[in-house]
């Protein structure tokens, strides 16, 4: 049997090139995808979250921060698509061989992160069911954490099923749940218009000391979207052409996030105005669902959305994990990652707050990300001349070696990045108006550009020495 008719049959680890054979993702695949994956209560909570800017300001918020992140998960997409490896393993050719284990290290804490968020939420909603059919305590009430343990379990065992074959079964399982969450979409929509109108939604204002900064704003949603991109290269290897590699993810991340955040801020104000109490704590889509009385089935619907978010989400996960060791194969990664996501949903349970835990997660990613982001895109696209060498990506003593396997001036300049987003997001300039995330990715961009240019010459200069020397 020919060797490479088993391309298609078996997941790739993070540094090997997917050959053509194996790219069995199509344009619409891709969409269905990235639809899936915004498609989710994860979404709804981030657009309950930046409510607390007023109807206006959160539309304005999720119709600018968004696109501009997703055009740069379409620039990472289409290096991920040319050289055919994982998001992480493209930092090798930035970072660094063994530089590219720092990214990667984030990028498994960050997805793991993720799924237990979406998994937290998700356990809100079977603590309502399992009120519901079974008379037990729901989350918040005396004796639920016991029930949210019950829905952490039944989560875990979801997810298990939903990465078994790796990216084969996460496509199935987003083309499963994209369809039951539009429904479930448009009917929690339809539910709120129906009781509330549309102008008081509109001239609703949040409490002055519950009132969120635009700066802040769009640092949260800028962070939910950048989260998302180092998963891109996972998929995008795998794409058929070019435009499902760039334009089918911003079509699919770009449509279910303008829609599940706008199906999250009215859900929240809608909420508010019913009760009389603004309480972004209670911003999440179970339990909007649940005050909204629309029962049981919308509950499950949460509960299979969540999965399908999910299955992106370990998939980049376990996959980063292969970037540092070639100890695991890609399937034991993923079964890996996902149990110790389970162990992490169970921290929120003793937390005095899921929102403020969510907002500093939101934080971290903006913050460790998008410097990395900044340094990959000009590394690719001006520094190597959209040309990286897949076989060196794994060469000890290769191009991509540069000092004992660490590329010293991206991982200089990342820090400055994280030091910068520190220093920027506590200015008065920034937290109200643009936030810091956007200004220290075109900093970091800058600062590499100049800083790699400079190496590049020092080096030049040295080889031309060298060999007037021995010359």
């Amino acid at each position: 049997m020919d060797k490479n008719n088993n391309h298609t049959s078996r997941e790739f680890s993070a540094v090997e090139s997917v050959p053509a054979n194996a790219r069995s993702l199509a344009f619409w695949d891709m969409v269905a995808t990235w639809i899936g994956a915004n498609a989710n209560n994860g979404t709804w909570y981030v657009g309950g979250v930046v409510a607390g800017t007023a109807f206006a300001g959160s539309v304005c918020i999720t119709l600018i921060a968004n696109p501009i992140a997703y055009m740069i998960m379409a620039l990472i997409g289409f290096i991920g698509f040319k050289v055919g490896t994982s998001t992480m393993a493209l930092t090798r050719a930035s970072f660094g061989v063994r530089g590219s284990y720092l990214p990667s290290f984030l990028n498994t804490t960050q997805f793991i992160g993720w799924t237990a968020v979406n998994t937290f939420i998700a356990a809100i909603s079977v603590s309502f069911i399992c009120k519901e059919w079974l008379g037990m305590p729901a989350f918040g009430e005396p004796g639920g954490n016991t029930t949210m343990l019950i829905g952490i379990a039944v989560m875990s065992i979801l997810h298990l099923l939903s990465i078994a074959t790796g990216h084969r079964s996460v496509k199935i399982v987003e083309r499963i749940g994209v369809f039951l969450v539009l429904i479930l979409g448009v009917w929690e929509t339809i539910v709120v218009l129906q009781n509330i109108s549309l102008e008081a939604i509109m001239n609703w204002q949040p409490p002055a000391d519950k009132r969120m900064p635009l700066g802040s704003a769009m640092d949260v949603m800028a962070a939910f979207s950048l989260g998302w991109v180092p998963a891109i290269a996972e998929f995008t290897r795998y794409g058929k052409t070019k435009a499902t590699a760039t334009i089918a993810p911003m079509i699919g991340a770009n449509l279910a996030l303008f829609w599940f955040a706008f199906v999250g801020i009215l859900g929240t104000i809608g909420m508010a105005i019913t009760t009389g109490v603004y309480d972004p704590n209670h911003s999440d889509p179970s339990t909007i669902v649940s005050k909204l009385g629309l029962g049981s089935v919308a509950l499950l619907v949460i509960v299979i959305t969540s999965t399908t978010a999910n299955a992106v989400n370990l998939m980049a996960a376990g996959i980063s994990l292969t970037n540092i060791t070639k100890k695991l194969s890609p399937i034991t990664s993923l079964w890996l990652v996902t149990v110790v996501a389970a162990g992490l949903t169970v921290v929120p349970l003793f937390l005095s707050s899921f929102l403020h835990s969510f907002i500093l997660f939101l934080d971290y990613i903006g913050m460790v990300f998008g410097p990395i982001f900044a340094i990959l895109i000009v590394d690719y696209y001006f520094i190597h001349n959209k040309n990286y060498d897949p076989a060196a990506l794994a060469e000890r003593r290769g191009k991509y070696w540069y000092s004992n396997g660490f590329n010293k001036v991206a991982l200089t300049v990342w820090v400055t990045g994280v030091i910068a987003f520190l220093l920027l997001q506590k200015q008065p300039l920034f937290v109200s108006s643009i936030g810091a995330t956007y200004p220290v990715i075109v900093l970091t961009g800058t600062l590499y550009y100049i800083a790699a240019k400079l190496q590049a010459a020092t080096h030049t200069s040295s080889t031309a020495k060298e060999d007037a020397n021995a010359y």
